[in-house]
């Protein structure tokens, strides 16, 4: 599966010869990476990326090797403050941790994290992980954004425009329409374009089927 070309794979360890073991192996399969030595120094990188208390959703498709234990701030309560800004469902997060822990796994796992690794760890089958992971990222990335612009493009109708989508959707003819809304025929006509134009499609059908995506 081949990651998107703008991917990235963020590695934090305060383990030196494995932030460097894993960039080289990235690098040598084309994928770019950034390295931290603590949680804090990425969670530093991060507020300069992303200001404010909620990031805005990133429009780069990424992936973040945690590990578990470093001095400070834990790779766990890193977690935490990723899930909590949303960060955990963009950019999937697989833990690295070189002490078999079964509920700590169990329990990230159930919370959202994307996998468990414990080191030593084979060197493909991480980077098959992290290459599922950037598709992963890709896609939900990909869905926000159709989602954030199908939400736009109905904040823009009116509210005639919405309730005669909404008939339309439902199959009513525009002389049933007329009568529903107590309107004419000609200006259901006018109102049906419109909101084809504004959503982008050219059919009853492919416009239901959009709507279905909300």
């Amino acid at each position: 599966m081949q990651p998107s070309p703008n991917a990235c794979v963020y590695i934090v360890d305060d383990d030196e010869i494995v932030r460097d073991a894993m960039a080289w192996l990235l690098r040598s399969r084309h994928v770019m990476c950034e390295s931290f030595a603590s949680a804090d120094a990425f969670e530093r990188m991060l507020n300069v990326k992303f200001p404010g208390p909620i990031p805005p959703a990133p429009k780069q498709p990424a992936c973040i090797l945690l590990d578990v234990r470093m001095p400070g701030q834990s790779g766990l309560a890193l977690f935490e403050t990723l899930i909590g800004n949303g960060l955990a469902n963009r950019w999937p997060i697989i833990f690295l941790t070189g002490h078999a822990d079964v509920p700590t796994a169990v329990d990230c796992l159930k919370r959202g994290a994307f996998d468990f690794c414990e080191k030593p760890f084979s060197d493909n089958a991480l980077v098959d992980r992290i290459e599922h992971a950037l598709a992963l990222s890709h896609e939900r990335l990909m869905s926000h954004l159709q989602t954030a612009d199908l939400a736009s493009k109905l904040a823009d109708l009116t509210e005639r425009e919405g309730a005669v989508m909404h008939l339309v959707v439902a199959g009513l003819p525009n002389k049933l329409i007329a009568d529903k809304l107590e309107i004419s025929v000609r200006t259901v006509e006018v109102h049906r374009s419109r909101v084809f134009e504004k959503m982008a499609v050219k059919s009853a059908v492919e416009l239901a089927n959009l709507l279905r995506e909300v």
